[in-house]
């Protein structure tokens, strides 16, 4: 059985420039799989990236892209563990990406993703950065399905940007 894509993001966005991006994913994983690719370092880089993780409440969580812009810079989020509740939940705050938050919630033997994004976003990037998490979801489900993923020459992210701009650009 491989992971299916249930639903493309959705973005909301506020009158103050707040914006929230919000995806929902069935994975045909147990929620420990699930967990562990998402909190542990050696799992996240082959589908986010190089993770420096202290996984309680208040500690940190950073992670750094492995592709990089055209001047060569990496994106790197710093935040802070907010609410933690193994395998459940994971919300972190600050850095790049604003406020995150993870839940998993089985599913027999497979679970459900709902992730969110809540951040300041200007309206230039918004497409840009809906479409960079689709990718990064469609990423994870190919590793837990036991392919790989290139993080560092990231492909076949143009196609799914293009839908974004068709439906919020």
């Amino acid at each position: 059985m491989t992971s299916e894509t249930i639903a493309d993001g959705q973005l909301q966005t506020g009158d103050d420039g707040t914006a929230v991006i919000r995806f929902e994913r069935h994975l045909a994983h147990p929620i420990e799989r699930v967990w562990a690719a998402l909190t542990e370092p050696d799992q996240m880089i082959q589908w986010w990236g190089r993770g420096d993780i202290e996984l309680v409440e208040g500690g940190r969580f950073t992670v750094t892209w492995q592709n990089t812009d055209d001047e060569g810079n990496r994106a790197v989020m710093e935040s802070t563990i907010k609410r933690l509740d193994p395998p459940r939940l994971l919300e972190t705050t600050g850095g790049i990406h604003g406020d995150l938050r993870w839940e998993l919630e089985p599913a027999g033997e497979a679970t459900i993703v709902r992730f969110s994004s809540t951040l300041e976003l200007p309206e230039q990037y918004r497409t840009m950065t809906i479409a960079g998490w689709h990718w990064h979801l469609d990423a994870l489900a190919t590793i837990l399905d036991g392919g790989e993923v290139d993080t560092v020459e990231v492909t076949g992210w143009e196609p799914i940007h293009e839908r974004y701009v068709g439906r919020y650009g």
